[in-house]
């Protein structure tokens, strides 16, 4: 029994100083994506996001800046998924539902463009 409960100490040992050392590798990934991005890197940003989010499933935050960098590329349905997790992930954080409220409306404004934009290029391809 004596060596049971020795492995399981050292597996339960072993997870929190993972789960510590994790964190703050997720907020220095996070903050590099902010950074990047107040600097037009979006490209740079989206990777540090990314790998946050590949890190950490579970951060509202990363899936948010990702959703974010995905409406960034014009990616909406990958920028939706995201924010849906987000939201998900953290339902009460107003920071998100601010941006998921935002994207929406532009979202919503640009699928209604779609068939208004095609016209326009069917017109324009016979001048």
């Amino acid at each position: 029994m004596p060596k049971k409960f020795t492995i399981a100490f050292l597996i339960v040992l072993l997870s929190l100083i993972t789960i510590h050392c994790s964190r703050p590798l997720l907020n220095k990934e996070l903050n590099f994506g902010i950074l990047a991005a107040q600097r037009d890197l979006w490209e740079e940003a989206f990777f540090r996001w990314q790998k946050a989010a590949l890190a950490d499933p579970d951060s509202a935050a990363a899936h948010n800046n990702l959703a974010v960098a995905y409406e960034r590329k014009g990616l909406w349905e990958e920028a939706k998924k995201e924010y849906e997790l987000a939201l998900k992930l953290s339902p009460k954080n107003s920071y998100i539902k601010a941006n998921y409220e935002n994207f929406k409306k532009i979202y919503e404004g640009s699928e209604k463009q779609e068939p208004e934009k095609a016209a326009m290029d069917k017109k324009n391809e016979k001048i």
